[in-house]
């Protein structure tokens, strides 16, 4: 298989545009239609599926998709290895992280990291619904939770403390809990698919606090929202640092319990398939986030 074919495949899989995948590596359309094509004969599969409207991934284009990109890959780091090859970082990267995170501290330094490397284009799923990495062929991701796939590999971002909050208001009408036990007279957020947590004092001392068994009026699934509306006084909820530092200083949330935090032993991991070679555009991307969020997380001093 020719590696101009199959970057063109990668291109036009990403795109879902043959034209404007072949423009990108200089072919016209109909050379970039033709190479293609004869990819196909050659692996006896039709990668993408055409009409006059749109162009779309088989599922045979799905599964090639992933080999493809590590194709290349190895090809850049063997060139790299021999001092040749592009002395420019380049390609499309695919990456996902949790909405709330992306909208603080993401979306506002990306302008930076385009700035700073011309010839990569990023593709962003920035959203709390969790995705299949492998599946959904994206080069990274960002989460918040212990690191129990094998299938992928990571660095750490910081960690991810979580602690509980409430508003002024709902503390004021419905009183402030003092001891854990109090919290069963309160009304808890519940977030979805997160699970019971063991709360801790610095000297270890602790009790588990279960949202789900508690009497909730308020189930959520996206972490902005729930801190709006904890902030509106809906109830107690359980929050990363990151996501409430500001608040917490300017007074509009206060901590409940403040000598209490949640051992949940979460971290915030910038994540990749095992299988999957570390390209340069990943590598680029990975230290750019870690040197400005990793180095001084901007929501700790509090």
């Amino acid at each position: 298989m020719q590696t101009e074919a199959i970057r063109l495949f990668v291109l036009a899989a990403e795109k879902l545009n043959i034209s404007a995948a072949g423009k990108k590596l200089d072919m016209a359309p109909a050379v970039a239609s033709s190479k293609l094509a004869k990819l196909e004969k050659q692996l006896g599969v039709e990668l993408l599926h055409r009409s006059t409207r749109k162009v779309s991934l088989s599922l045979e284009g799905a599964e090639f998709l992933f080999y493809a990109k590590e194709m290349l890959a190895q090809e850049a780091e063997a060139l790299a290895a021999l001092g040749k090859g592009k002395s420019e970082v380049s390609g499309t990267l695919r990456f996902t992280a949790p909405s709330t995170f992306a909208q603080l501290y993401i979306a506002p330094i990306l302008p930076d990291f385009l700035d700073q490397n011309p010839n990569i284009d990023l593709d962003l799923r920035l959203s709390d619904a969790r995705f299949d990495l492998i599946e959904g062929s994206f080069d990274l991701a960002l989460r918040n939770a212990r690191l129990e796939d094998t299938s992928l590999k990571g660095r750490k971002l910081a960690d991810d403390v979580r602690l509980l909050c409430a508003s002024p208001n709902y503390l004021e009408t419905h009183g402030v809990p003092r001891t854990p036990d109090d919290l069963s007279e309160h009304q808890l957020m519940l977030f979805q698919g997160q699970p019971s947590l063991k709360l801790i004092t610095k000297e270890g001392e602790g009790c588990d606090v279960a949202p789900i068994l508690s009497k909730y009026r308020v189930s959520v699934d996206d972490g902005l929202s729930q801190k709006l509306l904890t902030m509106s006084g809906a109830g107690i909820s359980i929050n990363s640092l990151w996501s409430v530092h500001k608040e917490l200083k300017e007074g509009t949330l206060v901590r409940v319990l403040p000598d209490y935090v949640a051992n949940h032993n979460s971290v915030l991991w910038l994540v990749y398939p095992k299988s999957n070679v570390l390209t340069p555009k990943v590598r680029v991307f990975m230290d750019f986030i870690l040197e400005r969020l990793g180095r001084n997380p901007p929501w700790l001093g509090l």
